[in-house]
């Protein structure tokens, strides 16, 4: 049993991390830190967890030792506190933007100056399905940006078919869910202006195409991502759009996307002839950790469409922090993450 604390644990993701750990096997929530919600019950912020734990919500500056920490703060935070917290803690998972791109001089070109810059290289990118040696050896693991991991997820089998040209454009075209804006409420997140959108809001220029970038060791330089809001509070539903060999048969999709997901307990394969779930639907994976992947074709012009849908919450947020602390401290890596969600 390891003690786990969490910084930031008013927001949604702490929340989500909340949920999971306290049904984790091996883990006792020790501690709960929030500067806005100090002094109350979790379940006041938190109304799911209501009756499954009476722990309240302390001030980060009472934080103590304890086994693993979990960052869930706004980006630029961890950074600027990350030697109080490797103090605190043996294991840290971030799971913001601060330690995701190992490279000093990217970040500063995506995010700006990194307070910590010689901390880059020891966190490990917290991507399991691609980078899962170096996270069962890492003491520290850096988040994913949920929109970076649904199209990582989505390129990897063709990629690692060798099917993709290092130059060609790839555009994925992203739709996402409210509760990717986080719990503090601004004017596009009010209901009146946000209920039944399709709104374009960074068609270009979006941070997360380093992390795509970096995940395949620049050798797609071509991918540009497109983010929509869509009315819908939790979910990414990525189609990236890429040219593949013409000519190829179904069967070599479906050896391709075998080869790459059949031995990964969190990536499904979805893909059917018939029926309305055809293709991955991110309302199916509300509360998981689940990655559905996928896939169109056209063999005569080689036209693809390259499919997948995740909770950003869950496996674009907490449910893979959780994942990483698994690898990390010896557990099985499904522990605590075995919801499958529910329909309809």
């Amino acid at each position: 049993m390891i003690r786990a604390g969490i910084v930031g644990a008013s927001g949604y993701a702490g929340g989500e991390l909340l949920r999971l750990l306290l049904g984790h096997p091996d883990v006792e929530v020790v501690q709960a830190a929030s500067q806005s919600s100090m002094g109350k019950f979790l379940h006041q912020v938190h109304p799911q967890l209501r009756g499954r734990t009476s722990l309240r919500f302390i001030s980060p500056d009472a934080l103590q030792p304890c086994d693993v920490l979990f960052l869930a703060l706004p980006h630029g935070e961890a950074q600027t506190h990350i030697e109080q917290y490797t103090a605190l803690a043996g294991t840290i998972i971030d799971l913001s933007a601060d330690f995701r791109l190992r490279d000093p001089a990217a970040h500063a070109a995506t995010y700006g100056d990194h307070a910590a810059p010689d901390w880059l290289p020891r966190f490990a990118y917290g991507l399991p399905e691609i980078n899962r040696p170096a996270l069962r050896e890492t003491r520290y693991a850096s988040g994913v940006g949920c929109n970076a991991a649904a199209t990582i997820l989505a390129l990897g089998a063709v990629f690692n078919a060798g099917w993709l040209d290092a130059g060609q454009p790839i555009i994925a075209d992203i739709k996402v869910g409210s509760s990717e804006a986080g719990r503090q409420p601004n004017e596009s997140s009010h209901h009146p202006a946000r209920a039944g959108v399709v709104r374009p809001f960074q068609l270009t220029g979006h941070r997360h195409e380093a992390e795509v970038r970096q995940a395949f060791a620049g050798k797609l330089a071509g991918v540009r991502l497109s983010v929509t809001s869509v009315e819908m509070v939790r979910g990414v539903s990525a189609a990236v759009h890429v040219t593949l060999p013409p000519g190829l048969a179904e069967r070599d999709l479906w050896n391709a996307y075998r080869a790459a997901w059949n031995g990964e307990p969190f990536v499904r394969i979805v893909h059917e002839k018939t029926g309305i779930h055809r293709h991955p639907e991110p309302r199916l994976l509300a509360g998981t950790n689940y990655a559905d992947v996928g896939w169109e074709y056209d063999p005569d012009t080689g036209r693809a469409v390259l499919l997948c849908a995740l909770d950003n919450l869950g496996k674009g947020a907490a449910g893979t922090a959780v994942q990483c602390m698994n690898l990390i401290c010896g557990f099985d890596e499904t522990s605590g993450l075995s919801f499958g969600g529910f329909y309809p």
